[in-house]
């Protein structure tokens, strides 16, 4: 259900393309739609498509001029149904990287292979601890001194895939689930734009298995240390 069109100039056809999947708030999606519009990130959002007809995010698309639509998860029978009619949905627009937001859906192996390179996720830890959710709560109860946030690129393995950059904050004894969360997304802010830009510019890609950053593989995450 297309919730907005967006006037494209004839210098944004000319970008790349992204399409953002979000089921929630959006804010990582604020931050790259920030960043776009500051130069940041040379390219242009085509759409934003949620699963979820509710979530905030969508009025953060069309707040900012940006084609949304609503694909719900709930109309379709099983999860391969839905994953080839998003699938299609995403191939109309021709993106040169599909970036999931807070995406709240385990994908189908057939769904991540027909992106696979081209298709990035953020995860509130510091993978490969934590894969799954409620990763802020689970860091707490096993008593853990440091927690973060992971970029990576999306293989059929859950929150599996070789990772890009990471940040990374200390667990305080003051620490509640709510105020950590708080906390790793201030850094989700800062480092997913990062990623995304590197990919756009060409530095980025996804090559038997390993991520390559300007033609080099990394062996390691890069690392933003929180101040």
């Amino acid at each position: 259900m297309p919730l907005l069109s967006s006037m494209s100039t004839d210098n944004d056809t000319a970008l790349p393309k992204l399409v953002v999947l979000i089921s929630g708030s959006g804010s990582n999606l604020q931050s790259i739609i920030n960043a776009v519009k500051a130069g940041g990130i040379k390219a242009r959002i085509a759409a934003v498509i949620s699963n979820r007809p509710d979530a905030y995010g969508l009025q953060r698309a069309a707040d900012a001029g940006i084609h949304a639509e609503v694909l719900d998860h709930t109309g379709f029978d099983s999860r391969a149904a839905f994953d080839q009619a998003l699938q299609q949905r995403i191939d109309s627009f021709n993106p040169g990287l599909v970036v999931l937001a807070g995406f709240m859906r385990i994908l189908t192996p057939a769904f991540v292979r027909h992106y696979q390179g081209r298709m990035l996720n953020i995860h509130p830890s510091l993978l490969p601890l934590y894969k799954g959710i409620h990763t802020h709560r689970r860091v707490l109860e096993d008593g853990g001194n440091e927690h973060g946030v992971s970029v990576h690129f999306v293989t059929p393995e859950l929150d599996g895939g070789p990772v890009v950059m990471q940040a990374k904050i200390p667990v305080l004894p003051s620490d509640t689930e709510e105020a950590l969360a708080k906390r790793v997304q201030v850094q989700e802010h800062i480092i997913y734009p990062h990623v995304v830009k590197w990919f756009v510019e060409g530095r980025l890609k996804l090559e038997d298995g390993k991520a390559l950053l300007d033609g080099a593989v990394m062996n390691r995450p890069a690392m933003h240390i929180a101040e």
